[in-house]
């Protein structure tokens, strides 16, 4: 994952994604970089529009978290009974108990 976001920190600073690169932004996070990670990441990116790639990626996450007008609201959380909940954390209680003798 270290190497996908050392190409969105190049890309986002505006520096060429390159092997050079990435192995810099690795190694200045503290891992020694695996060349054959950093040769596919590159290539895999080549020809790619990093800027609209994220703009699809992020774009239904927006949608689908914006809600409709018109819509009903989902349905309600089903309460538990306050005796359920009493019993529940009696029981964990005890079970933290057990853990101290």
């Amino acid at each position: 994952m270290n190497y996908v976001y050392s190409a969105l920190l190049l890309h986002s600073a505006g520096k060429p994604v390159n092997e050079d690169n990435v192995k810099k932004v690795v190694q200045a996070a503290g891992e020694q970089p695996d060349e054959a990670k950093v040769k596919a990441l590159v290539a895999a990116l080549e020809g790619v529009n990093i800027d609209e790639v994220i703009s699809k990626a992020a774009m239904p996450v927006a949608v689908a978290a914006a809600p409709t007008a018109g819509a009903p609201a989902a349905t309600e959380e089903k309460k538990e009974p306050e005796e359920d909940l009493e019993k529940k954390a009696e029981e964990a209680a005890s079970g933290l108990a057990s853990l101290f003798g």
